[in-house]
């Protein structure tokens, strides 16, 4: 008879059971190897068992219920068509009530846990997607008079821009207003936040994606319940309002007030950029970095820092509450009989609840708050602060406020490098004590255990952050580590300590100085990045590969991170075959943007060609930066054998083949007869021989990529024919006409005049 408690649990039956040398308490003793197929099976078995009841221990999968959340809240995203309300709201509250009826169930209870919680995060989504449902413009309008309330103040480095509430909308063939648009205007001429403006706009609808798998402006839009955009058209007016802004209204223009206040006495003591660093470090507004400095931040891996995130929030939090219980335990007191630890904590709190509205609280600075705040409220009440659990909760808080958050860059770079740091210093390093040792040796302990803190911490979070960089960005950092090892240190004891007491010093006048100490750190700090971006193989870029493979990379870095057993290693080979997928992604053959405007090819070099750019070479730059080419859009048009006239351009597939840009309608019947692929704003002839990308398809179906397989092109679009979303729109309805032209079969073999020399 076997024993119930047996660490390998029960052998399989009809096989002979196998055990390990034992001791007097029943558990293994010494090295042991199984002998026989079915003593190793057992073996085995009974590891996989105990590390996964290990795993499944009580108080271990607290941190994958904000994993099952936002997997719900990915799902809502991934679907096709929108979920109706009232289906997601009856499966999340059915998968919660099975949930409480298995909570006598160990295993089914985190079963049923992990698929509530995923319910809950469907319908999450749903419901906050319904709230943000309000007008989207369909057609551009080259005039349309706009008068409303300014909501957001954005300075750029050529322009500004301005997000505005819009109180009265005039346009003609608008069959609704939207309620929110953002307009660029010149720089310098942005009216301040909550004032009342009129202007004239040339309006767009919100950007659809650039490519297909690219990221959706216009969805990123919706939730910020922005309808159009576009820019100003003569002078703004500042008009007399007609109506009270509103509660928050006036709250923005007086946070705002405060945010230009000291924006303003930075720029005044520190020019250039390094007034505009200094500003994104204290209150959040980096938009006017220079594009030479912003690009080398991005390439060193110093990005980081211009977006307010933990270590900020930690160092502001950290600072006061060191100054402000240092101060206490000057009054004897106090010092005895108060508890001026808590108290400390308390204006530490304030500091940093001050510091997230001044930066205008964006995600990865709610995340760094909730956290900075459970753990200040765990020092007030005595409680210890689990990391794991903090940043669980943290997770779903920012999640049940903002669902779109999961799927934007900065909520996953942010979530996975402090994931990666919590469990790096979990499974840290181990010094030895320095209590009985001299001062040198002490001090030498504590500046190799601060060099070798750094360089793990900058080793773990680039590591961590890398798939989403590669990602969103197509950039990979190799001098990351090296960058930060000599950057950081110079921000945590001049540039940020310098940037609090500037700002506390600011209403007495005397924060001069510290801008000043604050501004010769930073131009270290861009020294380091504009170096490090010059070094060989500083820019490290990845072609565009597919979301499967950042959800299966995902998949592995919480495995290795919230295992303890070591099942988390398979997490590791989960993350190589991510890797291995994402290299192996195919890329495309040919792209045409959403208008019909822009076009580029594989050329017989492999690299892409610019066929056509249009008025706007935006697309253009994001085709080249996704297929891992360091090129600009003029630098890819040049030599790559396209031949433009007044009715089109022609260029050459890298197996001879031809593709056309029709600009002229009399160009469609020897383009149709000579080339493999037609693409024009207009609507190509119904008896055209070639693929057609024409008007009926790119308003149907947005930006469109083909990729030849051997014996056809295999079609993506970036709205395909069943995609239906809130945030989606088409100029028109699809139609069949729109499927033919898309899928026209085109010729297996080259035409021959393709291969004519006189081409």
């Amino acid at each position: 008879m076997v024993r119930r408690n047996h660490p390998y649990g029960r052998p399989r039956s009809g096989a002979k059971a196998w055990a390990p040398p034992v001791d007097a308490a029943g558990q293994p003793t010494g090295l042991y190897f199984p002998d026989g197929v079915a003593g190793t099976a057992d073996w085995l078995r009974g590891l996989l068992s105990r590390w996964l009841l290990a795993e499944l221990a009580p108080g271990r999968l607290m941190p994958w219920v904000p994993v099952a959340f936002g997997a719900g809240i990915a799902g809502y995203f991934a679907a096709e068509r929108e979920p109706a309300v009232w289906a997601v709201s009856l499966a999340a509250l059915s998968a919660v009530v099975i949930a409480f009826m298995a909570r006598r169930r160990p295993v089914g209870f985190a079963f049923a846990v992990a698929a509530a919680a995923m319910s809950a995060g469907f319908a999450v989504a749903t419901l906050h997607a319904a709230r943000s449902a309000h007008p989207i413009l369909q057609l551009p309008i080259a005039s349309a008079a706009i008068a409303g309330f300014v909501e957001i103040r954005d300075e750029r480095e050529r322009s500004d821009r301005i997000v505005i509430r819009v109180e009265r909308f005039d346009a003609p063939n608008a069959p609704s207003a939207p309620r929110r648009v953002r307009v660029a205007v010149r720089k310098g001429s942005a009216p301040p936040v909550g004032s009342f403006v009129e202007l004239k706009a040339h309006l767009s609808p919100p950007m659809q994606p650039l490519r297909p798998g690219g990221y959706d402006f216009a969805r990123d839009m919706y939730f910020q319940k922005i309808g159009a955009s576009g820019y100003a058209l003569g002078t703004i007016k500042i008009k007399q309002p007609p109506t009270t802004p509103g509660f928050w209204l006036s709250y923005a223009t007086v946070i705002e007030g405060i945010r230009e206040a000291i924006d303003d006495h930075i720029r005044a003591a520190l020019p250039g950029d390094k007034g505009s660093i200094a500003s994104a470090l204290i209150t959040g507004k980096r938009d006017a970095i220079s594009t030479p400095v912003n690009d080398a931040m991005y390439v060193s891996s110093l990005a980081h820092i211009l977006s307010i995130s933990g270590y900020h929030m930690a160092v502001v939090a950290g600072i006061v509450f060191f100054v402000f219980r240092a101060a206490l335990a000057l009054i004897p007191s106090l010092a005895h009989r108060r508890p001026i630890k808590k108290w400390a904590a308390l204006a530490a709190l304030f500091a940093a609840t001050f510091y997230l509205l001044l930066s205008g609280a964006e995600v990865a600075t709610q995340r760094s708050y909730i956290m900075i705040a459970i753990v200040l409220a765990g020092v007030m009440l005595d409680r210890p602060t689990l990391t794991f659990r903090t940043l669980s909760v943290a997770a779903l808080v920012v999640l049940l406020v903002a669902p779109q958050a999961v799927v934007h860059p900065s909520f996953q770079m942010s979530f996975a490098a402090t994931l990666a740091l919590v469990a790096a210093y979990q499974h840290g390093l181990s010094w030895p004590s320095d209590r009985d040792t001299p001062l040198g040796t002490r001090a030498a302990l504590w500046g190799a255990r601060e060099v070798a803190s750094l360089i793990l911490a900058s080793l773990v979070a680039g590591l961590a952050t890398m798939p989403y960089a590669a990602y969103h960005f197509h950039r990979l950092a190799p001098y990351g580590v090296l960058a930060n090892l000599l950057a950081m240190p110079v921000v945590s004891i001049v540039v940020m300590p310098m940037g609090i007491l500037g700002v506390l010093a600011m209403p007495f006048g005397f924060d001069a100085v510290f801008w000043q100490l604050m501004g010769q750190g930073i131009d270290w700090m861009n020294a380091v990045a504009l170096w490090v971006a010059s070094l060989p193989g500083a820019i490290g870029r990845m072609p565009a590969f597919g979301t499967g493979c950042l959800v299966l990379g995902t998949a592995g870095l919480l495995l290795i991170c919230l295992l303890r057993t070591p099942l988390r290693w398979g997490g590791a080979a989960v993350v190589a075959v991510a890797a291995a997928w994402a290299i192996m992604t195919p890329r495309p053959d040919i792209l045409v943007a959403g208008d019909g405007q822009a076009a580029a090819f594989r050329g017989g070099d492999g690299r892409l060609a610019v066929l056509h750019a249009g008025r706007d070479s935006f697309a253009v730059k994001e085709w080249l930066a996704a297929d891992a080419d360091a090129r600009t859009p003029k630098d890819a048009a040049a030599d790559s054998g396209v031949r433009c006239d007044e009715v089109g351009c022609i260029g050459r597939l890298g197996d001879g083949r031809l593709i056309s840009v029709v600009l002229g309608i009399e160009a469609f019947a020897e383009d149709c007869v000579r080339a493999i692929v037609v693409i024009s704003e207009r609507e190509a002839p119904a008896a055209c021989g070639a693929t057609s990308i024409d008007r009926t398809v790119w308003q149907s179906y947005g930006a469109v990529a083909l990729r030849w397989t051997g014996d056809h092109f295999a079609q993506t679009a970036a709205l395909p024919r069943s995609y239906d979303r809130p945030w989606t729109h088409r100029a028109r309805a699809v139609s069949s006409q729109a499927d033919l032209a898309l899928r026209q079969p085109p010729r297996a073999e080259p035409h021959p005049d393709d291969l004519s020399p006189g081409d």
